[in-house]
């Protein structure tokens, strides 16, 4: 009995208890007031057709429009929990609103500020001295030199793209807020690169990506945050102007680790495409053999000769004594320029010390190689005077070629008006002399404009006493003559 009054007291004193502190609650409830900004865990009690009422942890429960919840988020069930935050208060009554209000943004933007948290931002604009970032529902500055690692040289490539920001300046509650993206990218590429050291080493083959290029090489991204550069004459075995020549931006490539050097803070990797590859003179193309002659790039041009590449990354010296056969070079720009593509002859192959000597002049351009087949001894011509001396006039026969009519044999022709040719006129010739070896042709006057076609006619012409005399041979000879067919005639 004693110990049913005993429990009977303790249940007793347990619903006093649990009625103090819903009494105690109650008054809480009643004293507690929420404010515009205020963030609260709030139950679903009733869901409507526009609206949905939640409680708020005071005598006051709170509206929730439908309009604020996303398009694509589903009503929320009687008893769900959701985190609102007070947007309105209007007549005692709350208005929630599961987006935060500017004071809830600018509280968040002070954690992430003082924690050094990264936060979502996305560029608006471009303004005076960098741009205008969005974050959290607040307009923040990036100065141009924190959006990025490497240099801005297209502010447009940035607007309307998001990122991921730190805040470096909050001041005068949210409304001066500065951000920067470089700090993050610069903390991700320190962790970046030495995960990368750790895994490589000099020497080793890797992939990549070109990134950027400018006169002096190309940037190739080997991982996320760690780049390498190709200086310019490690890009190709070919010699040349500018990386673009080669490469282009997001061209995959494989590069050599040739270097891995710390230098302020940074680890700077210095690469090699070329050096990927094999050397050109260890698998030499089947068409350079000496003798041959084969098509090339003026590579460089010197005041000694010419470089002209004739394979990929095999280059060979044209001397100027190499260049011409008609006149003296003193220079090889004199013939051509870098960038042209010319014909050579490979005159010498020397593998041990990956030389080539090339010769234009013999490389079959050279009109003097086959004159003695396009001039003959006695063959009429006609020229163009080249230029006139005192004891002859030069006259060009080909491109190249040029022969001398000296004026003493002018002279021994009564109908050839020697004084009267000048510079750039037209003559006809005879060839009398060929000296293919020193590359000179000694010319005269015709006898007779149809010099061929009498000495076509007086091989038939057979010696014989009865034809009388001399008179009467050149008399039957022109008879002869004057029965050869004319163009268009027929023979008689």
């Amino acid at each position: 009995m004693t110990a049913d009054l005993f429990d009977d007291d303790f249940q007793d004193d347990k619903k006093s208890s649990d009625f103090a502190k819903m009494f105690e609650a109650s008054l809480g409830g009643v004293e507690k007031k929420l404010n515009v900004g205020d963030k609260i865990q709030g139950e679903v009690l009733a869901v409507g057709r526009e609206e949905i009422f939640v409680s708020t942890g005071t005598t006051d429960d709170g509206i929730v429009l439908k309009t604020e919840l996303k398009k694509d988020q589903p009503d929320p069930k009687v008893g769900d929990v959701m985190t609102l935050f007070v947007t309105q208060i209007k007549d005692g009554q709350y208005y929630l609103s599961p987006s935060p209000t500017a004071k809830n943004l600018a509280d968040d933007l002070e954690d992430a500020f003082d924690m050094m948290l990264p936060i979502e931002g996305k560029v608006t604009e471009v303004c005076n001295g960098g741009f205008r970032v969005s974050v959290m529902g607040k307009m923040a500055f990036c100065p141009i030199s924190q959006i990025d690692l490497r240099r801005v040289d297209d502010s447009s490539l940035y607007i309307g793209k998001k990122f991921e920001f730190i805040v470096t300046q909050f001041s005068e509650r949210g409304r001066n807020v500065v951000v920067s993206r470089r700090r993050l990218l610069e903390e991700q590429q320190e962790s970046s690169q030495a995960a990368f050291l750790e895994d490589h080493k000099l020497g080793d083959l890797v992939q990549g990506v070109v990134t950027r290029m400018e006169k002096f090489g190309a940037f190739v991204e080997l991982t996320s945050g760690v780049e390498g550069l190709v200086h310019i004459s490690e890009i190709s075995w070919s010699r040349l102007g500018d990386p673009h020549e080669a490469l282009s931006l997001g061209q995959s490539v494989s590069a050599k680790i040739l270097k891995m050097e710390a230098e302020g803070g940074r680890t700077k990797i210095s690469l090699s495409i070329k050096q990927a590859t094999q050397q050109p003179w260890e698998a030499m193309p089947a068409a350079i053999v000496e003798g041959a002659t084969v098509e090339g790039k003026v590579t460089k041009c010197l005041n000694f000769g010419a470089f002209v590449e004739v394979a990929p990354g095999i280059e060979g010296l044209v001397p100027l004594s190499e260049m011409s056969h008609t006149k003296r070079v003193l220079r090889s720009d004199e013939l051509f320029k870098e960038g042209d593509r010319i014909t050579v002859l490979i005159k010498e192959i020397r593998g041990d010390e990956r030389r080539l000597l090339l010769s234009f002049k013999d490389s079959g351009g050279d009109s003097w190689s086959n004159v003695g087949e396009k001039l003959k001894i006695g063959t009429i011509v006609r020229g163009r005077v080249e230029r006139r001396e005192p004891y002859g006039l030069f006259v060009k026969l080909d491109e190249g070629v040029v022969g001398l009519l000296p004026k003493s044999k002018a002279a021994e022709s009564s109908d050839f008006s020697y004084d009267k040719y000048k510079v750039g006129d037209e003559v006809t010739v005879e060839v009398a002399e060929i000296r293919e070896q020193d590359r000179r042709i000694s010319l005269s006057v015709p006898l007779d404009p149809n010099a061929e076609v009498w000495r076509g006619y007086s091989s038939k012409v057979e010696p014989n006493a009865n034809l009388g005399t001399l008179g009467d041979q050149f008399k039957t000879l022109f008879s002869a003559q004057n029965d050869t067919p004319k163009a268009g005639q027929k023979k008689k």
